[in-house]
């Protein structure tokens, strides 16, 4: 009997926390859809690389969720659970409060394992795939980018200007200027054409003249006829791997030979040194610490089970509940941000969970003994 009490109880807490987490990550994930669709207005990359780099940042929006839609879970549960008078059922039927608290632990730490896994591995390996996508793509939709009377600046180096552009693709009165500081060209034509051979896109300009300057000194040199070569450009999307992109193996490895051998070394894109290392410091908190605060949430929504509907503060105690736990996760965001240098000063951030979570146990146990 006890054993088919805590089952329902558990399927009742997952299939909640299934259906929140999914229809609130879709929610965030078509948001975040929708504001990627720079990738192909603004920087010219093909709707493929967009549909792939949007469907690989579904797990990093799960992840974030979880913490937050799991407390909702364990809350509405229990309290589901209070209005229909199945907790008392609960208790009628031999079930000690204790026992009930334990359950909860453990699938909390069911949960731990989960987001570590998905935090430590799923999440930057699918982000890092995304990441490649873009940068193993080319620049595909000149075309729609190529606009009358407006500045283009979607490649990294290049601007172009074009007075006027017709239904054929012909353009007229083209300015590009490509270059730095040091060294710098400027192309002026009367009329172009845009041209793709063998997957490159190509300026086909007509009458005009290229300027370059470099340094203090200036060449003018006219034509009839050139062409442009737009594929040695790269997009101006970011394209080296983030901090949150790198394996949780490289960044442990990082912290390693700063604290421990005191080196420095470059891998993968990742410069691993004593400045950035308070970075590589927050982003494993956030992969393997942060996790740990479903214990705590867990406890707390836990406390709603400690009064019953029938008594006078029921409610209060409910929004306090409700509000300890929010704090709690917001905590573990807050703290995340002062958790780059492992020093003596910040050691008391890197137990906060476990102290939070041995307190409310304790807090708990004290209650149920009253």
């Amino acid at each position: 009997m006890e054993k088919l009490i805590f089952r329902k109880f558990f399927f009742d807490i997952f299939g909640f926390f299934l259906i929140g987490i999914l229809c609130l990550s879709l929610i965030v994930w078509v948001i975040q859809a929708v504001n990627y669709l720079d990738f192909v207005s603004e920087d010219g990359h093909s709707f493929k690389v967009y549909l792939y780099y949007t469907f690989l940042s579904f797990p990093k929006i799960f992840s974030r969720l979880l913490l937050f839609i799991f407390f909702i879970s364990i809350f509405y549960t229990i309290l589901r659970y209070e209005e229909k008078n199945e907790l008392v059922i609960l208790w009628t039927n031999g079930i000690k409060k204790k026992k009930f608290l334990n359950f909860i632990i453990k699938i909390s730490f069911l949960l731990i394992i989960v987001q570590i896994i998905l935090n430590a591995f799923i999440v930057p390996k699918s982000q890092d795939v995304a990441r490649s996508y873009i940068r193993s793509s080319n620049i595909d939709y000149f075309p729609s980018l190529l606009k009358s009377k407006k500045f283009i600046n979607a490649v990294e180096g290049l601007t172009i200007f074009i007075d006027k552009k017709n239904d054929k693709g012909r353009l007229e009165n083209i300015f590009l200027k490509e270059g730095n500081a040091e060294f710098s060209q400027i192309i002026l034509a009367k009329k172009g054409l845009l041209k793709r051979i063998n997957k490159e896109y190509y300026l086909e300009l007509y009458n005009g003249s290229i300027i370059d300057r470099s340094g203090s000194s200036t060449n003018l040199i006219t034509f009839d006829q050139t062409k442009f070569n737009l594929s040695n450009f790269t997009t101006k999307t970011t394209i080296a791997p983030k901090i949150q992109e790198q394996p949780t193996r490289l960044l442990i490895k990082c912290i390693r030979n700063i604290y421990k051998y005191d080196l420095e070394f470059i891998e993968r894109n990742l410069n691993c040194n004593k400045n950035s290392i308070s970075v590589v410091n927050e982003e494993i908190y956030k992969r393997l610490i942060v996790p740990f605060y479903i214990l705590i949430i867990s406890l707390v929504g836990s406390c709603l089970a400690l009064k019953s509907e029938l008594q006078n503060n029921f409610n209060r105690h409910k929004i306090l509940v409700f509000l300890v736990g929010i704090i709690f996760i917001i905590l573990s965001q807050i703290l995340s941000k002062y958790s780059g240098e492992f020093i003596l000063k910040n050691i008391s951030i890197l137990i906060m969970p476990f102290l939070f979570s041995l307190m409310s146990y304790i807090f708990i146990q004290y209650k149920l003994k009253e």
